[in-house]
């Protein structure tokens, strides 16, 4: 049974989504959440891992999955669990548009306040779900402390539409966060750089002394002074979605006891084999570390 007096190597935050995704060969629904995705990630180390959620007691059923991976659950139960449709109007999966039509809210200090751990890792959907002064209980800690840039630059419009827009408080939050994640998108967004790298500098002129920016082709780190770069080979690609979330969680989870060019080349290797089939990543640590023999065999720093 989890216990808040645990310490826990990696603890996720964020609300647990229910998906409808309609591509050109149909619609479906599925449990997401950068949460979800990224803990299912994370378990492939032999790290403690935890997370923290708020959701609907009728989709309770990813609380009870999570759990069966050895995943301690924190779950705030609302009355409506924040519902998404993401809608893939062509072949290309990186084009798209997400439309909310309900919200489980926003986390709250007391949720996180009781936790300890090496690591927090903030994966929101679009901003109001984590604010600033659950962001100080977290940096209080003295722990490394991640943030999806997703869940501060995507704002949901009159018509339901998430949509990018400004971030005012960007360089207040960004002052606290050990490591930023953001796609190439929200990455030029927020610098006006369409070159990752140049954008890469900037976003860290602001405080986080990592950064994982996230394309089509693979995952661009910078850290240290130096950038590594590791791409994504599926063999096919049928699991777009959640694949920032994926990359992110693996990431960090490998950082807490790898060097930067190492959590680079496993980040890459885990999201390679979660994009070849739909949901959370469900290979074995055995399999990545047998592609990453196979496909990613050296240092990627430049």
């Amino acid at each position: 049974m989890e216990s808040s007096a645990d310490r826990y190597d990696l603890v996720l935050i964020g609300s647990y989504t229910r998906d409808t995704i309609v591509t050109a060969a149909g619609t479906r629904v599925a449990d997401g959440g950068g949460f979800n995705y990224g803990a299912h990630a994370a378990v492939l180390l032999p790290l403690k891992v935890a997370a923290v959620t708020r959701l609907s007691r009728e989709d309770s059923g990813v609380v009870e999955g999570l759990r069966r991976l050895g995943v301690s659950v924190f779950a705030t139960f609302t009355p409506a669990s924040t519902h998404l449709r993401l809608v893939y109007p062509s072949a290309d999966l990186d084009e798209r548009v997400i439309s909310v039509t309900r919200s489980a809210g926003s986390f709250t200090p007391a949720e996180v306040r009781p936790l300890r751990a090496r690591a927090f890792l903030v994966n929101a959907s679009m901003r109001g779900e984590v604010g600033l002064e659950v962001l100080d209980v977290l940096a209080g800690k003295g722990a490394l402390l991640g943030l999806d840039a997703q869940g501060f630059v995507r704002v949901r419009n009159p018509e339901g539409k998430l949509v990018y827009q400004e971030w005012p408080d960007k360089q207040a939050v960004l002052s606290r966060v050990s490591v930023l994640k953001a796609d190439s998108v929200e990455a030029e967004m927020l610098t006006g750089e369409k070159d990752l790298r140049a954008a890469a500098r900037t976003l860290a002129s602001w405080g986080p002394r990592e950064l994982v920016l996230t394309h089509k082709h693979g995952l661009l780190v910078f850290a240290e002074g130096c950038f590594h770069e590791a791409p994504f080979l599926p063999e096919r690609l049928a699991g777009r979605s959640g694949r920032g979330d994926t990359c992110f969680a693996a990431y960090v989870a490998r950082r807490l006891d790898a060097s930067v060019g190492e959590a680079a080349r496993w980040a890459a290797a885990v999201t390679t084999l979660k994009l070849e089939a739909e949901g959370p990543v469900s290979r074995t640590r055995a399999e990545v570390e047998e592609l990453i023999a196979r496909k990613y065999p050296g240092p990627t720093a430049g």
